[in-house]
C-alpha cells in the first residue's frame, strides 16, 4: 500500500492533532464499551479511566517498540469472561489489576523466550496459508458488531430482543457511504479524516432525527440518547466540566476491606486471566502481521517480536492499573491506518495523550458517550472490513487449487466464521465454562495442526510482503515488492553495472 505519511514521517502540528482525534475517535466507542459491560454484571468501572489507561497502555508500547509500530492499544473484548467472572466472585478491583497482572506476565515470559530463540520460527509455524485466513476472521468475527449496532443501535428490549429500527439502519449506512465518498472523492486533506467526516454527519444525521422525534412525540425517531449529558451537567457544578478519572487503583484502595483478596483468590485470578495471555499471542502476531502488509515492512523482525509483546504485555498491565481493562492492539486502529493511509506513530502517540487529557473533560467523555452505537457500526463496516481484506491479501499468492492449502484455508474459515470455540470445566458462580478457548484461537488451532498433518508445500512464493495497490503506480514503474531477493539484488547489480557504463561511455 502507498502510504501518504511512513511511520516516521511527521505531519505539521496541526494535520497530527486532527489525525489523532480520528485514532481516537475510531477506538473509543470499543475501549469505552468494556467498562460499561463490566459496570452492568456488578462492579462500578469509571469508562474515563478505561480510556486513560488506553492512552496511557498505548504509549508504554509505542516507547517500548522504538515507535516504530503504528497501532493503538484499547480495552480487550476477549478478557471480558475473565474479568466478569473475577467480578461476580467478588475479587473487586484489586482481583481486575492482579488479573492482568498476570496475563501481562505471560506476554513479558514469552517475549523473553523468543529473545533467546529467536523468532524465525514464526514465520515457519504461521505462513500465509495460515495467517491470511486468521486475518480475516478476525475482521470478519467483529462484523456482528458492526451490522447489531447498525440494527439496534446496541438498545435491547424488555423482551430480550435487539431494538430493529430501519433509522438506525440508515443513520449507519449515510455514516459509512460519507466515509467512503470522502476517501473516494475528496481532496487530499480530506482523505486523511474520513472518519471525523462520516461519523461527524452521521451524528449530524442522528441529531436531526432525534430533533424531530421530540417534536413530533415519536419514540422511534429518537435515536441520540441526552443521558450521559443528564448524567454531566445535573446538578451542574465543577465536575460537570473538569472530574479526575475514578482510577482502578484509586477504587481498589478506597474498597479495599470489602473485597478481600486471599492466596486462593490470586490462584483462581492466574486460572482466569493466564491462559487468556497464551490465546491472545495468536491475534497479537495476527495483528502485527496484518500490519506489517499495510505498512510494507515485517514488523515481527523490526522492531521485533520481543518488543512488540513486551508493549503489550506491559501496556496491559499499566492500562489495567489505571482503567480496570486488559489492553490489545485494536484493529479499528489498525484500519484507520490503511483506510488513511496514514502510519505515522507520532499520530498515535498523540492520540495516546490526548485520551488521557481528555478524560479528564466531563463534556468530552459525554459527547463520545453519546455518539449513537448505529453511526460508529457504519463506521465499523470500513474498519472491519479492511482487516478482512488485508487477510484475503495475504493469500493472493497462495495456491488455492493445491489441497494441501485448501484444507489448511478452509478449516479456519469454517472454525473461525462458525465461531468453534473450546470451553473447560464449569464456573460454579458464572453458570459458563472455568475457561475458554475464543473461535479466533480455535480457529488457529486447528487450521495449525491441518497443517502439520498435510505436510510441506511448495512455499516459494508464500512469503507475506507488503500489500500492494497496483493502481497507485503508473504501469511503468510498480515496485517489484514480491521478487526474491536474490533476483532483486541481480537485478539492481545489473543496473549498476549499465550506469557505469554510460558514465563511461559519456567521459
Amino acid at each position: 500500500m502507498k502510504l501518504i505519511y511512513d511511520i516516521a514521517d511527521k505531519p505539521g502540528y496541526p494535520k497530527t492533532l486532527v489525525f489523532a482525534f480520528q485514532q481516537m475517535i475510531s477506538i473509543m466507542a470499543a475501549t469505552l464499551l468494556v467498562p460499561m459491560i463490566i459496570t452492568g454484571v456488578g462492579l462500578t468501572m469509571d469508562p474515563a479511566a478505561a480510556l486513560f489507561g488506553a492512552g496511557a497502555g498505548t504509549l508504554v508500547y509505542i516507547l517500548l517498540t522504538n515507535k516504530k509500530s503504528p497501532v493503538f492499544l484499547g480495552s480487550s473484548f476477549t478478557f471480558l469472561g475473565a474479568m466478569t467472572a473475577a467480578a461476580q466472585q467478588n475479587y473487586g478491583y484489586w482481583g481486575l489489576i492482579i488479573g492482568v497482572l498476570f496475563a501481562g506476565g505471560v506476554y513479558v515470559l514469552i517475549a523473553v523466550l523468543i529473545k533467546f530463540l529467536g523468532s524465525g520460527w514464526v514465520n515457519k509455524l504461521l505462513p500465509p496459508v495460515v495467517i491470511g485466513p486468521v486475518v480475516t476472521i478476525i475482521g470478519l468475527s467483529l462484523s456482528s458488531t458492526a451490522t447489531g449496532w447498525i440494527m439496534s443501535n446496541g438498545l435491547t428490549l424488555a423482551d430480550g430482543t435487539s431494538a430493529y429500527n430501519l433509522l438506525y439502519i440508515l443513520c449507519g449506512l449515510f455514516t459509512f457511504f460519507a466515509i467512503v465518498f470522502t476517501s473516494i472523492k475528496g481532496g487530499k486533506s480530506l482523505k486523511l479524516i474520513p472518519f471525523i467526516i462520516g461519523i461527524g454527519a452521521g451524528y449530524l444525521v442522528a441529531l436531526a432525527l432525534t430533533g424531530i422525534g421530540y417534536a413530533a412525540h415519536s419514540e422511534v425517531l429518537k435515536i441520540v440518547s441526552f443521558q450521559p449529558f443528564k448524567d454531566t451537567f445535573s446538578p451542574i457544578g465543577f465536575t460537570s466540566f473538569f472530574d479526575y478519572p475514578h482510577f482502578t487503583f484509586l477504587e481498589g484502595i478506597k474498597t479495599n476491606g470489602q473485597y478481600p483478596i486471599d492466596a486462593a483468590a490470586v490462584g483462581n485470578l492466574a486460572l482466569l486471566f493466564a491462559p487468556i495471555g497464551v490465546v491472545e499471542l495468536a491475534q497479537h502476531i495476527a495483528d502485527h502481521k496484518n500490519l506489517s502488509t499495510i505498512v510494507e515492512r515485517d514488523l515481527i523482525k523490526e522492531p521485533g517480536l520481543t518488543k512488540t509483546l513486551l508493549g503489550d504485555g506491559l501496556g496491559s498491565i499499566v492500562g489495567a492499573f489505571f482503567g480496570g481493562c486488559a489492553n490489545t492492539t485494536y484493529g479499528e486502529s489498525i484500519g484507520c491506518v490503511a483506510i488513511t493511509r496514514n502510519a505515522s506513530v507520532i499520530s498515535i502517540i498523540w492520540a495516546g495523550i490526548g485520551c488521557m487529557v481528555l478524560s479528564f473533560f466531563s463534556p468530552f467523555v459525554a459527547v463520545i458517550n453519546s455518539i449513537p452505537k448505529c453511526v460508529m457500526g457504519g463506521a465499523c463496516i470500513a474498519m472491519y472490513g479492511f482487516i478482512a481484506v488485508s487477510g484475503l491479501q495475504m493469500l493472493k499468492k497462495v495456491d488455492l487449487g493445491n489441497n494441501k492449502n485448501l484444507f489448511v484455508v478452509s478449516a479456519i474459515l469454517v472454525c473461525g466464521i462458525g465461531t468453534l470455540a473450546f470451553n473447560f470445566g464449569k464456573n460454579e458462580i458464572t453458570g459458563g465454562a472455568a475457561f475458554s478457548i475464543t473461535s479466533i484461537a480455535a480457529a488457529l488451532i486447528v487450521g495449525l495442526i491441518t497443517n502439520l498433518i498435510v505436510g510441506k508445500r511448495d512455499e516459494e512464493s508464500e512469503e507475506v510482503t507488503g500489500m500492494v495497490v497496483v493502481e497507485n503506480y503508473p504501469e511503468d514503474v510498480t515496485p517489484e515488492l514480491n521478487a526474491p531477493e536474490s533476483e532483486t539484488a541481480s537485478e539492481s547489480s545489473d543496473e549498476t553495472s549499465e550506469e557505469v557504463k554510460d558514465s563511461e561511455e559519456n567521459k
